[in-house]
């Protein structure tokens, strides 16, 4: 044992000489490059004094980057993550600099804008070495998550032996491309957890696999040569909402009820409602938690990264519904931070991977915009950073806290990744943007099944998504004007010279907003509550109506007219409205409420059938799929649903549909691949749903996860109201 322990102390002492010297080396070489870097005097030195000024400094550096660093962070915990991660540059080169300033040498100086740059490559290459040093010492790498997490104190209580759950939201993806994703080798990983290492198109695959294999997914193992596969896949349906507002809700605090879509006008309060507002989301929250009676998903010892709600979690990192409220001291999540910023070397490469993103977006949007390509939406502005903090710091910053989550051996942990969905609506859901996103998500997931490993108790890798991506050209690019505008001249209201005589197909170029999980990110990471326009309105008599869009799904509201107009009193009113709107060739389908039948679907020529006769008779509702009834249906029942509710047309052929915002990859409505998301779950967990039953809405999604946590945890996990067929699953 003691020539074990020996083995490992010179091992370790090994691989710091060896950081120290590549160390050394790395800053003789910049004193080279740099001019306003200097490692002698002004009337220079002999190659061996320059030398241990060089070995002193670094040395000096990397005891400071040890030492000094982390109790930097922790004084900067406070700060929100966001702004931390800017000051990584600065605090890295203030340390450079006091390390020359106590260089026993008396050599060496900098000026400080170089001193960033010198601190930045040294961290970044001492960070590599150390790890290529460590790769194949488990036992190193080990010690590291675990001092790289720094989570767990003292005081706390023993870590409980049960399995604890992680669950994985990668937003945005829809079952289908997921598979298609597992076929074409993009995500190794999730390929062998369904039993398909021998993937088509796989890095390591020698030999071609014959078309119409079974396999793992949707439950089915594989036969043959294939590895056992640990995970199933299962697809489930979305209510007709189908965004993140709506689905997380639903998944984390049991009721999408009286959630028609992703922002909607609510007459009784004179306010428009959207889910990535803070204000909104601390609402609706709060809403479910009446309705339900219970605190959400994550109240028995979990934790919530990166939501847009807390589903009840203790510990909560990126959260918007707290954003405007100040947050008790339990509920910082400092050790979350300090479990990614505590590393000097990944905090820099986190900066540099944001600084390449922008640099990668605008080259991607140029070659775009010379190659004409169709369908495509302005990318300009804002964007590009927007993107770079979905897709490298919100990315890193999650799973370094789930990471320190697992460590500290929590009972539940839920963190959304919001990359795919961010990039896929402005690069389209199946572009090469979006495919490179889901290699760098996959790899997450393979660090975190690593890190599971090493944690003090069982993990299980749960992955979903929240809803899929439909493609298609906007409205606006089709046609040449707006919804609002269309809704303006059935209502007989001047429509803006903009959308007079502009032919169809031809893309107004302009400013476009960044996609609402990224925006509300970016926004929770900033502390700051930063509100749409339109928050509250007064309703005045004869007033213009109020004209929204969630994806594909539009609705209109007129807020003069305190309750739910019915069709007849839209008739009345503006005779040309509804009849403008279902017979439009970019309209699908209209939801109105109705003195007469409660309330009807109407489409193009005439068509108008009950809610109650839909089934007999879908009509326009044919094109949509199964459950399209349904999900009209409960919408209806809504206390806050519009007086008019606007489904853009689809197209089964190929599952497009026509966005009312400026997006070429949306989701909000129904038509296509956004309805259907898809749940990832361990074999050791009870099936999803039993007797070939389908999935069908977050509450259903949410009962099941809760049923896997009383599974594993006892229950002191209560569950909430079932169906038959889910207690006997």
């Amino acid at each position: 044992m003691r020539g074990v322990r020996w083995r490992r102390v010179v091992s370790q002492l090994g691989r710091s000489i060896a950081v120290w010297a590549v160390s050394t080396l790395t800053m003789l070489v910049l004193a080279v490059v740099l001019p306003d870097f200097q490692l002698q005097s002004a009337d220079g030195d002999s190659a061996t004094r320059i030398a241990i000024t060089a070995a002193c400094g670094a040395g000096a550096f990397g005891v400071l980057s040890a030492v000094v660093w982390p109790l930097l962070v922790r004084l900067l915990l406070l700060v929100p993550a966001f702004v931390l991660g800017l000051l990584v540059f600065f605090l890295n080169g203030s340390l450079l600099l006091l390390a020359l300033r106590i260089n026993p040498s008396g050599r060496g100086a900098a000026a400080p804008e170089t001193a960033v740059i010198v601190a930045a490559v040294m961290s970044a290459v001492a960070s590599a070495t150390g790890a290529a040093l460590a790769v194949r010492d488990d036992e190193t790498y080990r010690r590291r998550l675990h001092r790289l997490a720094a989570r767990r104190r003292r005081s706390d209580p023993p870590c409980p032996v049960t399995p604890g759950l992680v669950f994985v939201q990668l937003d945005g993806v829809g079952h289908d491309v997921l598979r298609d994703a597992v076929r074409r080798g993009l995500m190794p990983t999730v390929a062998r957890w369904l039993g398909e290492d021998g993937v088509r198109q796989s890095a390591d695959r020698t030999q071609p696999q014959a078309d119409g294999m079974p396999s793992a997914v949707d439950g089915m193992p594989s036969p043959g040569h294939r590895p056992q596969p640990t995970h199933r896949l299962t697809p489930w349906r979305t209510d007709w909402s189908s965004q993140t507002g709506a689905s997380q809700l639903g998944i984390l605090h049991g009721s999408t009820f009286d959630v028609p879509a992703f922002r909607w006008y609510e007459k009784d309060r004179g306010e428009v409602m959207v889910c990535n507002r803070p204000t909104s989301a601390a609402e609706l929250q709060r809403r479910a938690m009446v309705r339900t009676g219970d605190g959400g998903l994550l109240t028995v010892d979990g934790a919530s990264r990166g939501n847009l709600f807390s589903g009840g979690a203790g510990e909560q990192a990126l959260v918007l519904s707290i954003a405007t409220r100040r947050r008790a001291r339990q509920n910082r999540s400092r050790a979350g931070y300090f479990a990614y910023f505590s590393d000097p070397a990944g905090a820099v490469r986190t900066a540099l991977s944001f600084v390449a993103e922008v640099v990668r977006e605008i080259g991607e949007s140029t070659r775009a915009r010379l190659r004409r390509q169709r369908p495509r939406v302005g990318r300009g502005g804002l964007y590009p950073f927007v993107r770079a903090f979905a897709t490298v710091v919100e990315r890193d910053v999650v799973v370094a806290a789930v990471m320190g989550d697992m460590l500290a051996g929590r009972t539940a942990v839920y963190a959304d990744l919001v990359a795919y969905d961010e990039v896929a609506h402005h690069s389209g859901p199946c572009s090469r943007d979006a495919e490179k996103v889901l290699r760098r998500l996959d790899r997450s997931l393979a660090l975190l099944h690593r890190v599971a490993e090493h944690a003090p108790r069982p993990y299980h890798v749960v992955v979903l998504s929240d809803h899929g991506q439909s493609p298609g050209e906007t409205f606006h690019a089709r046609y040449g004007l707006t919804l609002g505008d269309l809704v303006r001249a059935g209502c007989g209201l001047r429509v803006p010279r903009r959308a007079m005589g502009v032919p169809p197909r031809v893309q107004q170029w302009g400013s476009t907003r960044s996609g609402a999980e990224a925006r509300a990110a970016v926004r929770a990471a900033l502390r700051r509550p930063v509100e749409e326009k339109g928050g509250r309105r007064r309703p005045v008599r004869g007033a213009e109506p109020i004209v929204l869009a969630s994806g594909n799904l539009g609705l209109v509201s007129f807020p003069d007219v305190p309750h739910r107009m019915t069709k007849e009193e839209i008739d009345a009113r503006h005779p040309a409205l509804l009849s403008t709107l279902a017979n439009h060739p970019g309209i699908g389908f209209l939801l109105v409420r109705s003195a007469e039948h409660d309330g009807v679907v109407l489409g193009a020529h005439g068509a108008e059938i009950p809610l109650a006769g839909l089934d007999a008779e879908p009509g326009p509702l044919a094109r949509f799929g199964a459950g399209a009834a349904d999900a009209v249906r409960r919408t209806h029942s809504f206390p806050h649903t519009a007086d008019i509710m606007v489904n853009s047309a689809h197209d089964p052929a190929d599952g497009a549909v026509l966005a009312f915002e400026e997006q070429i990859g949306s989701h909000g409505g129904l038509g296509g691949a956004q309805s259907h998301p898809f749940l990832l779950s361990p074999l050791e967990l009870s099936a999803p749903a039993g007797g070939g039953a389908e999935l069908t809405g977050a509450e259903h999604v949410h009962r099941v996860l809760r049923r896997w946590l009383r599974e594993l945890n006892g229950p002191q996990v209560p569950l909430t109201d079932a169906t038959e067929e889910e207690r006997v699953a």
